[in-house]
């Protein structure tokens, strides 16, 4: 973990004292468990109850000669008992207790992750009905398509973070298990009564089979839904590294007072913010990898899956929490420039208005093959004077192409002036916007 990286909400769940004092949740719950069921008297029950703490560095002392840090952990707590401590870690074996804690971290820490997305979608919803008509070039494959909004952008990322929101609650139902089935998960020395009433006191499911540990699959799925959610935050912060690009410059960071951008070029103003969230993004995603191959161990179980755990389990999580924080920064106080959007839509000269009047010609009963080779014939030709540096517009006000397709006694033929002017009104670009956020913020 690195702290540069981590909110304290997030890091305090993954600290030695959290994981212990999960252990030590974990045990209780089990020694309420075999109360209800009358083994474990109730003095002794209230007693451990009441009683039972640990200390950290008494752990590490006894972990270091007994190099088992369960072992260590329940020698400490029982330090801190009476004879009552034989009921302690009764009938349990260490992975009964260590999963079933580290289901309880991951639950508390899956949920907060739920709610950093909802904040995502509410700041990702306030700013595309801000900019639900501000007028912006599409892009396919770097280049100019036609006109969209901003706001149908932003749309689009809602939703993709909808899917997530989703995705993220299932897992959260799929990593919410214990166990408290026995060395084998053969409950040869425990009633499942007891792994029923200890979950339902922890506030998760029992796993409906388990060997020696919870399958990893579950946890699996959680580092793949988190690997995907870096993967779409990314990809915002992809397009706002883009915008913010000197020579297209339609949205920027905000710059704050006395922010430096570089120490050598004064004048500088980087997207930082967004660069530091795309090498988070990645980090996030590597973790899906050891992940996933912890999912094939040696029969009943093996440790090879814990050491990597201990990696990325914390730092997967407490990176997401950063990242999704830093991502809704970004959004919510994002610098919008629409008079740059629209300098940038007609930088081609009206070329973007191409397929709005290549359907036209088909209606009027010209063949596509055609209405094709007369649209794109005059768009090669403002593409040649534009690379010529001549200016996209007339005189006039005009663009290039629409100067170009007047001129066109083939177009003409069948194109009036004014259907061919029809074409170049950009409310007909906008004209479905309503309907699409309709479809998009409207809770079903």
């Amino acid at each position: 973990m690195i702290e540069r990286y981590a909110r304290e909400e997030m890091s305090s769940k993954w600290t030695m004292q959290a994981k212990y004092q999960a252990w030590l949740d974990v045990e209780k719950a089990v020694v309420k468990a075999w109360n209800k069921l009358g083994l474990i008297p109730d003095d002794d029950a209230k007693n451990i109850i009441e009683n039972a703490g640990f200390d950290i560095k008494r752990i590490d002392e006894i972990e270091a000669v007994t190099r088992h840090d369960l072992i260590a952990f329940t020698t400490s707590v029982s330090e801190t008992l009476g004879e009552e401590s034989r009921w302690f870690h009764y009938g349990m074996t260490s992975s009964d207790t260590v999963d079933t804690a580290v289901a309880l971290q991951m639950k508390s820490s899956l949920e907060l992750i739920i709610e950093d997305v909802k904040m995502v979608m509410e700041s990702i919803k306030k700013r595309a009905y801000e900019h639900k008509m501000t007028l912006m070039v599409g892009r396919s494959h770097g280049i100019h398509g036609e006109p969209i909004t901003f706001g149908l952008v932003l749309a689009v990322w809602y939703d993709e973070m909808a899917r997530h929101l989703e995705n993220l609650e299932q897992t959260l139902e799929v990593i919410s298990v214990g166990q408290v089935s026995g060395a084998m998960g053969n409950f040869a020395h425990a009633p499942l009564e007891l792994e029923e009433y200890t979950c339902e006191e922890l506030g998760l499911k029992p796993a409906p089979a388990s060997n020696q540990v919870i399958q990893r699959d579950r946890y699996a799925r959680l580092a793949t839904s988190l690997a995907l959610l870096a993967s779409s935050i990314e990809k915002f912060a992809v397009q706002v590294r883009h915008w913010q690009r000197t020579e297209v410059y339609e949205c920027e960071e905000y710059f704050a007072k006395g922010q430096k951008g570089s120490s050598a070029m004064p004048h500088k103003r980087n997207p930082i913010l967004t660069e530091n969230i795309t090498g988070l993004a990645r980090m996030i995603r590597a973790y899906a990898i050891p992940a996933m191959e912890n999912v094939a161990l040696w029969h009943e179980r093996d440790i090879s899956h814990s050491s990597t755990e201990r990696f990325w389990l914390p730092d997967s999580f407490i990176t997401s929490d950063f990242m999704l924080h830093r991502m809704n920064s970004v959004i919510a106080n994002l610098t919008v420039y629409p008079q740059n959007m629209m300098k940038n839509l007609n930088l081609t000269g009206g070329l973007v208005f191409s397929q709005r009047v290549l359907l036209e010609l088909p209606l009027k009963g010209v063949s596509r093959e055609d209405a094709y080779r007369i649209v794109q014939r005059n768009a090669m030709k403002v593409w040649e004077e534009i690379q010529q540096g001549k200016p996209t517009t007339n005189e006039k006000g005009e663009s290039l192409y629409l100067n170009h397709l007047l001129a066109d006694d083939e177009l003409r033929a069948s194109l009036s002036e004014e259907q061919i002017r029809e074409c170049f009104n950009y409310d007909y670009y906008t004209k479905n916007v309503d309907k699409i956020f309709a479809r998009v913020f409207t809770k079903k």
